[in-house]
């Protein structure tokens, strides 16, 4: 039997390299990454129920529950943007050159 080489990333820029990805879909994973901790921190830091985010964001309730159990690879981007606006937060996007 062959063993498994472990792999371990600290960055999503590695996590992506070490995938084969490119570079942008390192990028890629950070942003949704970081939205989606903000998203879980905001609810629970307000104590709302997947239920009351749902209703607020105009989604369904499985979707909230996906997004809070960090289980975002059938959710876009776009959403996870109207959730975090639904919670009275906005998201800041600055721009730098790649290297």
């Amino acid at each position: 039997m062959k063993k498994s080489k472990v792999v371990v990333t600290r960055t999503a820029g590695e996590l992506a390299k070490a995938l084969g990805l490119r570079a942008g879909d390192g990028a890629e994973i950070k942003l949704r990454s970081d939205l989606n901790s903000k998203i879980i921190e905001v609810v629970g830091r307000k104590g709302l129920t997947h239920a009351q985010v749902a209703r607020q964001a105009r989604t369904s309730r499985t979707r909230v529950t996906a997004i809070m159990n960090r289980n975002t690879m059938e959710i876009s981007t776009d959403l996870l943007l109207r959730v975090l606006y639904a919670l009275g937060y906005t998201a800041r996007i600055t721009f730098q050159k790649a290297a």
